[in-house]
């Protein structure tokens, strides 16, 4: 859960030096020096071992977050099966959309016995919200308006009583008052009385069980909604972590509390200092404006910000609530954007602010309740990895896209150096070293090939990312070169390769490979495929001036034998009319390539086709558009932001393959054509879904609107509104 409001606040630029793990009370998450917990968020427990002992023990990661497991509310009616059920617990069972009490502890022990430790996301601050009332996901029946949960149990009195609440209808409405914060109930959610000591016990008996099952620590979820002496008095009642399940003797639980303080109220996450980390939300939105601009990075930690102090804080680039645009959201980088997405956690686990945690979701596309991908009667579907050792079936799994992962390793080799020196910022070019165990460089536009001080022993070393060699001269310097613009990252350090992960085979479950998932989160839209029909596509791209988008297209000769070079007779090429935008200047270029643009084809510009200032179209045209009104450009199919360029055709959808088609975009005084695209995932969206055939292209819809990313695979398909 988590609440936020939008802020603007200055910049600042700042060194530090960090403690990266803890080794006393709460902050030590027992890994073995390993520095990174990645959230599968809603995955299923069978899923979660799996993905344990096939890669994540072998890629160096120290632990998985994992979605609540006890037993929560199940909702149909308002809207089926929401990802925030999760959050509205019913009882401690542990009993879930994940799987049994079983099927967790199974998880736990296989886990645990490669090295990964399972970090619980817990939800103690509140019960189901005012309204609710049924049987929840273990069968137990509650009704919350009266405060009556059995299955724990949970009375009346268990519940902060209402004259504490200085809110006038009883909910949390007044971020300067801490009394409001924490004893009101937070968006109708039925708040347990912390100072209870059958809540105290209650709670603490839910982490014992837990920890005895073999789990190493808890995220607590809401904590800002919780007196600080409350949450201490139940952490204080839980045992150490079991030595049976691999555990030192005397190691307590690693503790990690939400508590979203962005300048923007009384709570402060300095309140929470000796119970474990604090999740720093600020430093999601610093990343994000650093990444946008590069030149912001060094003071991504800012102390005069208040932020929590390195060996406090626990960061991440995004995480399940800001991500949709809840918990403190607003700037926020996600998947959704994937080049930005790299460099935002590849510089987060390059430099030393912190504990860190990455995210791996599923598509949700602009649907921010949907739930994860399911089959026909809403069971979580399986997680389905493909040949390329991505995941498909509507997961994203950003934990094994290339430059993430591998600087995993990384993060683990620099862990006990608490400093970066050496930093360089051009306002493009980013690098530093990270004592004399790692060196780090990346890149926001373009390519780059100079020399930098890299701060590490002479020698030759292999980038963990790219897997070219460089040799570090005596006085330390060496000459660095990233080529590749979809993963602009260079690390070495001490005792790294680039290897890859061996590949473990593991046991699947029963029924793993019988099951069918759907990709996306509601009813698809049915294929549109005969007669002429409106069809957008927008394509994010930041470019320079003097630069220009277009995209050519149609059907690939691999699928539709015949294809010719003339477009105008070409079976493969789609009939279009392109319409306009808008008639301002903004448009000018548009509009006169768009003149004599009758085909979607892959050769370029047709005979006849427009041209503007002497420079001839390259495609079709597409026009950059932004979301804000009043901006130049501004179109309002266009829900994204700026940078998405856009074109709109009446395209007659019977030349298509079952109303799907392809795509690609070509970037003039640029990178010319886009890489090769791998959409095995399919599309999210409420059209989306998966093509008929495969291709190295996009594949759009005839009929919808096609929301795509330059030299990404990512892909959003809608209806018009």
């Amino acid at each position: 859960m988590g609440e936020g409001l939008l802020l603007s606040l200055v910049l600042l630029a700042g060194a530090w030096t960090a403690q990266v793990e803890g080794s006393v009370g709460y902050e030590n998450p027992a890994c073995d020096g390993k520095t990174v917990i990645v959230h599968l968020f809603e995955w299923k427990w069978t899923d979660v071992a799996l993905e344990c002992e096939r890669f994540l023990s072998q890629a160096g990661f120290c632990g998985v977050q994992v979605s609540p497991p006890n037993e929560h509310v199940v909702i149909t009616e308002e809207y089926p099966y929401p990802w925030w059920q999760r959050y509205q617990p019913i009882s401690y069972k542990l009993r879930s959309r994940s799987g049994t009490e079983e099927e967790f502890t199974d998880m736990v022990h296989r886990c645990n016995a490669v090295g990964v430790r399972i970090f619980v996301d817990s939800v103690v601050n509140h019960m189901a919200g005012l309204g609710r009332r049924g049987t929840g996901s273990a069968g137990t029946a509650f009704d919350s308006d009266k405060l009556d949960f059995p299955g724990v149990p949970y009375t009346a009195e268990d519940f902060t009583p209402k004259d504490l609440c200085p809110s006038h209808d009883g909910n949390v409405n007044n971020y300067g008052d801490p009394n409001n914060v924490r004893n009101c109930y937070l968006v109708g959610l039925t708040d347990l009385y912390g100072a209870s000591t059958h809540v105290r016990e209650k709670v603490a008996e839910y982490f014992n069980k837990l920890v005895d099952i073999g789990v190493a620590g808890f995220r607590i979820d809401a904590a800002k909604h919780m007196w600080p002496e409350d949450l201490q008095a139940m952490m204080s009642l839980t045992s150490d972590l079991n030595t049976d399940q691999g555990f030192p003797a005397n190691t307590r639980p690693f503790f990690y509390h939400e508590v979203i303080d962005r300048n923007d109220g009384a709570v402060t996450v300095q309140e929470y200092y000796g119970m474990g980390r604090i999740t720093e939300f600020r430093y999601s939105q610093k990343i994000a404006w650093g990444v946008q601009d590069p030149g912001q990075l060094g003071g991504v930690y800012d102390p005069g910000w208040g932020m929590a102090d390195p060996d406090k804080a626990f960061v991440f680039v995004d995480n399940h609530d800001n991500q949709r645009g809840h918990g403190g959201a607003g700037d926020t980088l996600t998947h959704k954007f994937p080049k930005d997405y790299r460099l935002g956690v590849a510089f987060t686990l390059a430099q030393p602010y912190g504990f860190t945690r990455i995210m791996s979701s599923y598509f949700f596309g602009d649907d921010s309740d949907a739930g994860p991908p399911h089959l026909s009667d809403y069971s979580t579907a399986n997680v389905v990895i493909n040949a390329d050792n991505q995941c498909e079936g509507g997961w994203v799994c950003e934990h094994r896209w290339t430059s993430i992962y591998k600087m995993v390793r990384f993060r683990n080799a620099v862990a006990d150096t608490s400093s970066w020196e050496n930093y360089y910022s051009d306002g493009n070019v980013v690098a530093f070293s990270r004592g004399n165990k790692g060196f780090f460089a990346m890149v926001k536009y373009g390519t780059v090939s100079q020399s930098f001080q890299t701060g590490m022993p002479a020698g030759t070393y292999q980038d963990v990312v790219s897997c070219q060699s460089v040799t570090v001269g005596g006085d330390g310097t060496a000459h660095v070169s990233i080529t590749n613009e979809e993963e602009p990252v260079f690390a070495i350090c001490q005792g790294c390769d680039c290897t890859e992960p061996p590949v473990v085979t593991a046991t699947p479950e029963p029924d793993r490979t019988t099951t069918t998932t759907t990709t996306t989160q509601g009813p698809t839209e049915p294929s549109i495929t005969d007669g002429i029909h409106r069809t957008v596509i927008f394509m994010f791209k930041q470019t320079n001036d003097g630069q220009d988008l277009f995209v050519r297209g149609g059907i690939d000769s691999a699928q539709r034998p015949g294809c010719t070079e003339d477009a105008e007779t070409d079976p493969c090429a789609i009939d279009i009319t392109t319409n306009s935008l808008g008639t301002t200047s903004h448009y000018d270029k548009y509009n006169s390539w768009r003149i004599g643009d009758t085909r979607l084809d892959w050769q370029g510009a047709q005979a006849g086709q427009g041209s503007y200032g002497g420079q001839a179209a390259s495609g079709t045209p597409l026009a950059w558009t932004s979301s804000t009104p009043g901006n130049p450009g501004y179109q309002d199919l266009n829900t994204f932001g700026d940078h998405y360029w856009m074109v709109d055709v009446d395209m007659d959808c019977s030349q298509t393959e079952d109303g799907w088609f392809e795509v690609k975009a070509f970037l003039t005084n640029g990178n010319g054509w886009e890489g090769n695209i791998n959409q095995i995932n399919g599309c999210s969206g409420t059209a989306g879904g998966r093509a008929p055939y495969s291709s190295q292209n996009h594949f759009a819809r005839c009929g919808y609107i096609n929301v795509f990313v330059f030299d990404s695979s990512s892909c959003t398909i809608d209806a018009f509104p």
